[in-house]
């Protein structure tokens, strides 16, 4: 099976907000931190700076893209010196409706100098993966990476032409577009970051890469270490040391908390009893079911399905 796919599967990963910028110099917008949640800005026309954090500071320049995951806030500017001004502030000014072109700067006009297409990811609540720990402040996706990443360089070609046009459908499109667009980033950009590098080195890797499938395929069975070592052909702490090593986690840390996901997803979107769900993602016993649920995040799984009537 495709593990990346089953993991963002798990996550919930969706398209939640798009639209597109034009600004005048000068300008300076800070954009604030919001959790659960991934950024990203693709520079149209024109360059802009972003930064993230107190001292990372990134150049857009036309057709670059930023992701920006895990909520951080940021500033984007026309000149890294200038006063941001919030960005809540800014549609209060511009008295931006969420539709059409968020039109703002010194001259304040359609044609400006920078335009961006902006786009918001969400996650489900209390989703937790290594692949989520693993994000760097920032993932960039430069002119020369494009030319070396020609599915990415599509999408991204696809997405611009979608987002200048009036067509029915475009908002849907784009958001579908753009989930898929993240999949590429990460992929693509995997080398920006150690951490991120070896998970997904690790969904390639013949043997930690079948575990991976093992779990994610038959997260429902009695699983033990030795024996998913012993299904990918490695001595029990080989396995551990090797998956520890690229996942960032031990190998039934990882497996106990794919469970509990997708249980969260099973609760929140079904109404399955909860005896039911508690077999299905592998516990033979209800009791050990809702301890485990219940010390990982921090609610009983009756508290869950209750929120969710």
């Amino acid at each position: 099976m495709d593990v990346l796919s089953d993991i963002l599967d798990v996550l919930q990963l969706r398209g939640t907000l798009y639209f597109r910028t034009a600004f005048s110099p000068p300008w300076s917008v800070a954009v604030p931190a919001y959790g659960g949640a991934a950024r990203f800005h693709l520079a149209a026309q024109g360059r802009c700076h972003v930064r993230v954090g107190e001292d990372q500071d990134v150049t857009l320049n036309p057709g670059d893209l930023i992701v920006i995951p895990n909520g951080v806030g940021h500033v984007i500017c026309d000149d890294p010196e200038a006063t941001p001004l919030a960005l809540e502030d800014v549609v209060q000014q511009t008295g931006y409706s969420g539709e059409g072109v968020l039109i703002y700067g010194g001259d304040s006009r359609p044609d400006a100098d920078t335009k961006l297409i902006c786009g918001h990811f969400n996650f489900a609540e209390d989703a937790e993966h290594p692949l989520l720990k693993a994000l760097p402040p920032y993932l960039l996706v430069s002119a020369e990476l494009r030319a070396r990443a020609p599915w990415l360089d599509e999408l991204m070609r696809l997405i611009t032409r979608q987002m200048f046009t009036e067509s029915p459908g475009v908002t849907a499109s784009v958001m579908r577009l753009s989930e898929a667009l993240f999949i590429e980033v990460v992929r693509t950009c995997a080398h920006q970051n150690p951490a991120l590098s070896g998970i997904i080195s690790a969904m390639g890797d013949p043997r930690i890469g079948r575990a991976l499938n093992l779990m994610h395929r038959d997260f429902d069975q009695s699983w033990t270490l030795d024996g998913i070592a012993r299904e990918v052909g490695m001595s029990r702490s080989r396995f551990a040391e090797q998956f520890q090593s690229m996942m960032g986690c031990a190998p039934m840390s990882y497996l106990s908390d794919l469970r509990l996901q997708k249980a969260m997803n099973l609760l929140s979107s079904t109404s399955a009893p909860v005896q039911s769900i508690a077999t299905k993602v592998g516990y033979q016993s209800p009791a050990a079911f809702s301890r485990a649920f219940t010390g990982r995040y921090g609610r009983s799984p009756s508290d869950i399905r209750r929120e969710a009537v």
